[in-house]
């Protein structure tokens, strides 16, 4: 990319970024009553719907603000929201077992998402808040804020071990392996070895030997002769015709290849290169697989061949995931496309390759056309369309409303640009 062209950018992920999505949030999403976050609104943002806490997202957030003060000139405010959900999650979200809950009143009490099923229903929500805990860790320099993060960390592994890594809102079909799983682990182990390594803290050695178990999984297991990823692997190995075993995710996998990549960078030069040739070899395939050569924009699930997702559904036919695959594999989501605009201009960068350059303009084009709020005087984005692009009011994992992917992306390309970090 020319240097105009890429200050001309620079600028305009600043601008979306500092003008249209964080108000929204300094202005409607902090809790200065009892600490962390509102983030379940309306798709439209226009309602608060209600002031319940998903972990999931709190953690999330604590992250988004944390890094926003390790980038930004004037860090005061981004690191004093970054410490009240912390101390929000610190105080409230951990249950006697040492797990986190799913789910808080906004006063933090513990509470079920669905009765009857209990407090601590995804390893998920813990993962995202070893991710904020982390970044928290590392932008304060608080060794306790480390220390809470690998301590859980610790038992998201046992649970790991052990086969009993929640993956709820979307149960683990019995007899399958999920990508989503070591792409997380990979995720938060990178976030805190960089935690350990800034704080000097014992724990980086192992930490890199995770790196390197979490990646290997992801390349030898779920990537594919052709690059496709399939998110759910049978774990009997054999040739799966059910729709589970045969969908992709275009929106994990690339999202997944910016970890990989990013790892790859932690490398030698020789094992870097392949990993990031692999890496954008997916990629590439995603675009093929998922992009809506009608309407534009990326689907939220295809068949392992394109497509809308087939196969047999048999015993799994009721299956939440089965029905979320049949009922809105065609719908158009914010997060997918925020994370491929950020992959592609990556790969790009590390590669030089043109087709990505091609690719990173296509989804550009198309993601800030279609999702920003059309007021800016509300801001954010109508983060759920359907394919033709209009808005839906429908929800996806959560019943929440909520900037991580659009605000990490926009930091992660606004750095790319300016041709700092690791870069």
């Amino acid at each position: 990319m020319k240097a105009g062209a890429r200050q001309e950018r620079t600028l305009f992920y600043q601008k979306h970024l500092y003008e249209r999505v964080l108000p929204f949030w300094l202005q409607n999403g902090v809790d200065s009553d009892y600490g962390g976050y509102f983030t379940c609104f309306s798709n439209y943002g226009d309602e608060l719907v209600s002031t319940d806490k998903y972990v999931w997202s709190q953690g999330r957030m604590v992250w988004l603000f944390a890094t926003l003060a390790e980038m930004d000139a004037a860090p005061e405010e981004y690191l004093a929201l970054a410490q009240s959900g912390y101390a929000f999650l610190r105080d409230h979200c951990f249950l006697p077992s040492g797990h986190c809950a799913f789910l808080l009143t906004r006063d933090g009490t513990p509470k079920e998402a669905s009765p009857g099923q209990g407090y601590e229903t995804s390893t998920y929500a813990d993962c995202f808040v070893v991710l904020g805990f982390a970044k928290y860790a590392l932008v304060s320099q608080d060794q306790g804020a480390l220390e809470l993060a690998l301590r859980l960390f610790d038992s998201i592994l046992a649970r790991y071990r052990r086969g009993q890594f929640r993956t709820d809102p979307e149960p683990l079909p019995e007899g399958y392996s999920a990508h989503g799983i070591p792409m997380i682990l990979l995720n938060v182990s990178q976030e805190l070895l960089s935690a350990a390594e800034a704080l000097a803290h014992p724990s980086a050695g192992e930490l890199v030997n995770w790196c390197d178990h979490f990646a290997g999984d992801i390349m030898e297991r779920f990537i594919g002769p052709d690059g496709t990823i399939r998110e759910l692997l049978p774990e009997t190995k054999n040739k799966d015709n059910c729709i589970l075993g045969r969908y992709a995710n275009p929106g994990h996998s690339l999202e997944d290849m910016w970890f990989l990549m990013h790892y790859a960078l932690t490398l030698g030069k020789e094992r870097e290169k392949e990993i990031i040739d692999l890496a954008c070899s997916v990629v590439e395939r995603a675009f093929e697989l998922g992009w809506d050569k009608e309407f534009g924009g990326l689907y939220h699930f295809v068949d392992e061949k394109g497509g809308r997702p087939s196969g047999e559904v048999g015993k799994f036919a009721n299956h939440p995931l089965t029905k979320k695959l049949l009922g809105g594999w065609s719908d158009k989501l914010w997060w997918v496309h925020s994370e491929a605009v950020y992959v592609t201009l990556l790969g790009y960068e590390l590669t030089g390759k043109d087709g990505l350059k091609r690719l990173y303009d296509q989804v550009h084009a198309y993601t800030f056309d279609t999702f920003p709020h059309p007021d800016p005087a509300l801001g954010e984005w109508i983060q759920i369309r359907d394919r033709q692009g209009q808005p839906m009011d429908k929800v996806v994992a959560l019943p929440v409303k909520d900037p991580f992917h659009i605000t990490r992306n926009l930091l992660f390309l606004i750095e790319l640009l300016r041709g700092v970090g690791r870069w």
